[in-house]
């Protein structure tokens, strides 16, 4: 496929997904939930594939079953309070009967020679990186705020956008610049210097937020708090681009999935995405902000 075709496909999907996620994000609820949940399943299945190629059989109906029903499960906390007290007595358990039934199916499925510890340590790897890492959006847009809130979606669409800047500015600051590649053998097109840009463009999107978009929705979050977190979130982001990478490269793989027209599979979508998220919730919570 041409460069160009490759071009317009990304930009169609673009068009149609991006109103689509604008408005799910500002909603949120169950919806959001639900979209997660199928983000869930279906990354849980990409990474397994993955596994696949190198001759690991993961226990595939239970890491989907989990990985979609963890966002869940989440929703229900935050906005159920039976559910919520529920669960907060019950966690410890369930966690555990669901360990014994993930060990209990390897033992009567793999053979020694069948790689049983691989495929236990990979189906558990799925569950908590395609379905609980994602789930901590619902925590930055529903610990503070009801559904159909600007002041919520922003507080997700901030993480979301220095990642975007920071993913941007990186490719074309590295290109401009070269320079010493920054992890060769993952990710051979990644220089130092379009990480450092990447950085820098992600931090320029803390005044921007600070002092023209969270006013006008009711939140004050210092700019400082803003710098910090936009830092930190450019950083992690491209850790967590490079942890895939290097999964694909594993596998021998350029893309995940064929799933999404012109942008490969869900894990090469939200690759960075899986580290900044729960990041972004984290230094949230330690500034107080939900």
């Amino acid at each position: 496929m041409s460069m160009d075709s490759n071009l317009v496909r990304r930009v169609g999907f673009a068009v149609v997904a991006i109103p689509l996620a604008l408005a799910l994000i500002w909603y949120g609820g169950l919806p959001l939930a639900l979209v997660l949940a199928v983000v869930g399943a279906l990354g849980a299945r990409e990474l397994l594939d993955l596994a696949g190629r190198g001759n690991i059989r993961a226990v595939t109906p239970l890491a989907l079953l989990s990985a979609a029903a963890l966002p869940l499960l989440v929703y229900g906390v935050i906005a159920t309070p039976q559910v919520r007290d529920s669960l907060t007595l019950w966690w410890p358990y369930l966690a555990a009967i669901w360990l014994i039934v993930l060990l209990t199916w390897v033992l009567a499925s793999h053979q020694p020679s069948e790689r049983p510890l691989a495929a236990a340590a990979i189906t558990l790897l799925a569950v908590a990186y395609t379905g609980a890492l994602p789930a901590f959006l619902l925590a930055i847009r529903h610990t503070s705020f009801a559904v159909k809130s600007w002041a919520g979606a922003w507080l997700v669409f901030f993480p979301l956008v220095v990642t975007w800047v920071c993913d941007t500015a990186a490719m074309f600051g590295g290109r401009a610049l070269g320079g010493p590649k920054l992890a060769p053998t993952v990710s051979p097109g990644k220089t130092r210097s379009g990480s450092t840009a990447g950085v820098l463009g992600g931090v320029l999107m803390a005044p921007l937020f600070g002092l023209l978009i969270f006013p006008r929705v009711g939140l004050d979050i210092p700019v400082g708090q803003l710098l910090a977190i936009s830092a930190v979130l450019s950083v992690v982001g491209q850790v967590g681009d490079l942890a895939e990478s290097l999964f694909k490269r594993e596998a021998g793989v350029k893309d995940s999935s064929h799933l999404i027209p012109g942008h490969g599979g869900v894990l090469d979508r939200f690759d960075s995405l899986y580290f900044v998220i729960p990041t972004a919730a984290a230094m949230y919570r330690a500034f107080g902000v939900i």
